[in-house]
């Protein structure tokens, strides 16, 4: 993601300052991401990808899907989008080269500990699905437990935050993120 940051900005003759303020971060935290001494949340990763006009996923990886339309992602090919020693959640991206998506797919490990982690919120819709382990998806009014099978579907400008409830290995969730705009299919629910 580094250099796709970087290499974004300098396609739309974008300064640093101007993505920065278009993103809601300082020019020196940019500056830290592009050279790859800082990794961004994935709320601030989404807000440089609407900065920058594009995808959530073109921030990822280059965006080419295959001819027919269909993207494999192996269980060993998911791709850490968050640093392995980094406290709080972890994300590992799923069909990042996948063009034209309305949703962007990720396994996500939540923390045991999220009373450190502030609550996030953005533009779209998000839906998660409980794989493995228990979790609590934790919004300003209260908490909703899950457990393997269970699944949750929100507005993701409500603020919310995630934890691990199983005591050992993280809980493993599927997270489904949805672009913002309207449906691609207006005559299907």
């Amino acid at each position: 993601m580094i250099n796709r940051v970087r290499q974004l900005r300098k396609e739309r003759l974008m300064s640093l300052e101007t993505l920065a303020a278009r993103a809601g971060v300082t020019k020196s935290y940019l500056s830290k991401v592009e050279r790859g001494q800082s990794t961004p949340s994935i709320a601030v990763t989404a807000a440089l990808a609407r900065a920058l006009g594009v995808p959530l996923d073109t921030v990822f990886v280059d965006a080419e899907g295959l001819g027919a339309g269909v993207t494999v992602t192996r269980a060993a090919e998911r791709r850490a989008l968050t640093p392995g020693d980094e406290a709080g959640s972890r994300y590992e991206g799923i069909a990042l080269e996948a063009a034209g998506k309305r949703m962007t797919p990720f396994m996500l490990h939540p923390a045991h500990d999220a009373d450190r982690s502030p609550f996030r919120d953005h533009p779209g819709e998000e839906f998660l699905f409980v794989h493995e382990g228990r979790a609590e998806l934790l919004l300003p009014s209260g908490g909703v437990e899950l457990g393997p099978g269970d699944s949750v579907y929100f507005d993701a400008t409500t603020p919310h935050k995630m934890r691990t409830l199983s005591p050992g290995p993280r809980a493993s969730v599927l997270l489904l993120i949805s672009a913002p705009g309207p449906h691609p299919h207006p005559h299907l629910p």
